[in-house]
């Protein structure tokens, strides 16, 4: 009796499946027509193009494709005249060079290069390959695949630019390397539809002020728009088949438009392994006991290729915790010889490794469900350790009004043993929602209270510098006003959602961009808030109102929640889970993703949370629209506050 972990969606038409076949069947077979199985070649990267190459294929993929080695592209390597290369690079003038030395003379390293560059090059690097006439005849293709994206989930890319939130956004006056972040990141955004073969309207967060008043950091998303918008028009006349009208919808953001999302605790699997577990990106290290030997390191990579990490990283902690156990003992239940090797009672970590000896014809899936249940368990046991239930509870009362000073100050003075950084992630949220607790001198009460650094204080005032103020002059005046959203009456930094759907407690948060996202999927966006680049063509698929025709929503009134407070994290079988796994969305929706409307694209600059990342998981499910997320990267909450900190001490210099 087999365990049914589900499967990850093979739908080709999902963004990240588009581009895996982009890379299997365009670059990696090239001259596929003169092909015979025989055909094996080399893969020649360099040092980004094979982490883009990493996050859309796997290894047997790509030998599957008939690659025989993978190599670096500076790296000393042996001749190999009877074989074909296929060289995936940056249109870079070294790599340019690289290539030239290993096709040029008399004994190039290879019989035939076939060369795939990762963006647009540049007309001067083109003419310096033609100018060398000895490696003309062995080019077997000069392509651009428009390719300069991670693809890090099945609904989500990053452009690799980690310290864009310090880059464009900290006190640094270096031009250069806001001009050149600025660009880089619109080619490698506007790769993503070169890829696709989809154009975009084009939104964006509209500056704050007039130009005679506003900083330079409030313009990021609208110059940034600018750029891709300039891009992505002229594949119209450059790409083959590229659409001559709007066929998709890419809303650009930055992280000023919330900074809570970045450091609440986010209750889901995948959140809290990435918060709670020292994780290498995605590599968790963890020991196994064999009988009469010493602990075995083993490591596991919770990607999308486990199909049990696909169901269960969407979840709440609770729901996942609750689904592993029960997967495992329906498993025992069902198997004689399961049940022979436990000791009675609730399944034990010892109970599987007999389990596995038992029956070694399960041992892959008693395996990967053992991992589960490890991690879950020491997720869980964190949770009751740091006191993070009711650390947890406080956050989001204080996000949607319900709580205030009387609850802060209690928690800081009952919880002595909570960790430095839980505390001033709590401050953090407590300065957004009331900012007047941090005028004058009170900021620094509270961080007495909370026994934290004076140097701690710098994030909570970059907090205004990500809204565009002087932070340099509120440092030597010493007083602190944050001008943030403040639709509410009440101090609230949401509003809650009236959707009737239950949830798990400490789950009531949810990202702005939910919100964003809703609204500009009914054509309800502001125009004036988020203004277009250029005049639509038409309505996009999937609207009910023109964007410029749209007006601003009225926000509900604002409702307490203190009589949903619940001392459990149960809740009904059968309700609308808002937290269910991203693979149950895919599975239940169309085969074909164009059929559930035009796709919806947000780009986060300055770095992206794993909330906003699972909301568009949600949101695809429940609009009928396949929403994809970009940012410059991923950030996990001590990320998050060390970049904070970076912008606050290098304003201090």
């Amino acid at each position: 009796m087999s365990m049914d972990f589900g499967a990850p969606a093979d739908d080709p038409k999902v963004f990240r499946n588009i581009c895996r076949d982009r890379i299997l069947k365009d670059l990696l077979k090239p001259d596929k027509d003169k092909e015979t199985k025989s055909s094996w070649k080399v893969l020649i990267m360099d040092k980004f193009t094979v982490k883009i190459m990493g996050y859309a294929c796997k290894m047997a993929e790509i030998t599957d494709a008939g690659i025989s080695l993978v190599e670096d592209l500076f790296k000393r390597r042996e001749p190999m005249p009877s074989m074909d290369a296929i060289y995936f690079l940056q249109p870079l003038k070294e790599n340019v060079i690289m290539l030239l030395s290993d096709m040029s003379g008399r004994c190039p390293l290879y019989r035939k290069a076939y060369i795939f560059f990762s963006s647009p090059i540049p007309k001067e690097l083109v003419t310096y390959i033609k100018n060398d006439s000895s490696v003309i005849p062995r080019i077997g293709a000069l392509r651009e695949m428009n390719l300069e994206f991670f693809t890090i989930d099945m609904q989500g890319f990053v452009t690799d630019h980690d310290t864009a939130l310090v880059d464009l956004y900290g006190p640094s006056d270096n031009s250069k390397v806001f001009n050149d972040t600025i660009t880089t990141m619109a080619t490698r955004i506007a790769t993503t539809f070169a890829s696709l073969k989809e154009f975009p309207s084009v939104r964006y967060r509209a500056p704050k002020g007039d130009a005679s008043t506003t900083t330079k950091f409030d313009m990021v998303p609208k110059w940034l728009a600018t750029a891709v918008w300039d891009i992505v028009s002229k594949y119209k006349s450059t790409i083959p088949e590229f659409p001559q009208k709007e066929t998709c919808e890419l809303l650009i953001v930055d992280r000023p438009i919330d900074q809570i999302a970045p450091v609440i605790h986010e209750w889901t699997y995948d959140a809290m392994c990435h918060d709670l577990l020292e994780m290498d990106g995605t590599k968790y290290i963890y020991e196994v006991s064999k009988a009469g030997s010493d602990p075995e390191q083993k490591e596991a990579v919770l990607e999308d290729h486990d199909p049990l990490w696909l169901e269960l990283r969407h979840a709440h902690i609770a729901d996942a915790s609750e689904r592993l156990y029960e997967k495992m003992n329906t498993f025992v239940s069902k198997n004689k010889a399961a049940q022979l090797s436990r000791d009675g009672g609730e399944v034990s970590t010892r109970d599987l490794q007999k389990i596995v000896q038992a029956l070694p014809q399960y041992s892959d899936q008693v395996e990967k469900l053992t991992l589960h249940i490890e991690i879950a368990g020491k997720i869980n046991r964190f949770i009751r350790e740091y006191g993070l239930r009711d650390i947890g509870q406080l956050e989001q009362d204080l996000v949607f009004g319900d709580a205030g000073a009387k609850e802060v100050i209690s928690i800081l003075r009952s919880k002595q043993d909570m960790s430095p950084e839980n505390k001033l992630r709590l401050l953090i949220i407590y300065a957004i929602v009331y900012p007047e607790k941090f005028e004058g001198d009170k900021g620094d009460k509270l961080m007495q209270l909370a026994k934290l650094p004076h140097d701690d204080m710098d994030v909570i005032k970059c907090l205004r510098y990500l809204e565009g103020s002087d932070l340099k002059k509120s440092s030597r005046t010493g007083t602190f006003s944050l001008k943030f959203d403040a639709q509410k009456k009440k101090n609230a930094a949401r509003t809650e959602k009236q959707d009737g759907e239950e949830t798990w407690a400490l789950s009531r948060f949810f990202p702005l961009i939910e919100e964003l996202i809703e609204k500009l999927s009914k054509g309800e966006l502001p125009l004036k808030e988020y203004p277009s680049m250029g005049e639509p063509s038409s309505a996009p698929q999937g609207t009910t109102q023109t964007a410029s025709t749209a007006g601003p929503a009225q926000n509900p009134a604002p409702m307490s929640m203190r009589s949903r407070r619940t001392p459990t994290w149960a809740k009904s079988k059968n309700s609308g889970d808002s937290q269910s796994s991203d693979s149950s969305v895919l599975r239940h929706s169309s085969g074909d993703f164009k059929r559930l409307g035009n796709r919806i694209f947000v780009f986060m600059i300055g770095g992206a949370t794993r909330s906003e990342l699972r909301t568009v998981h949600k949101l695809t499910m429940k609009m009928k629209r396949e929403i994809v997320l970009g940012s410059s990267s991923i950030d996990d909450p001590p990320q998050f506050i060390s970049k904070m900190k970076s912008i606050g001490s290098a304003n201090n210099k």
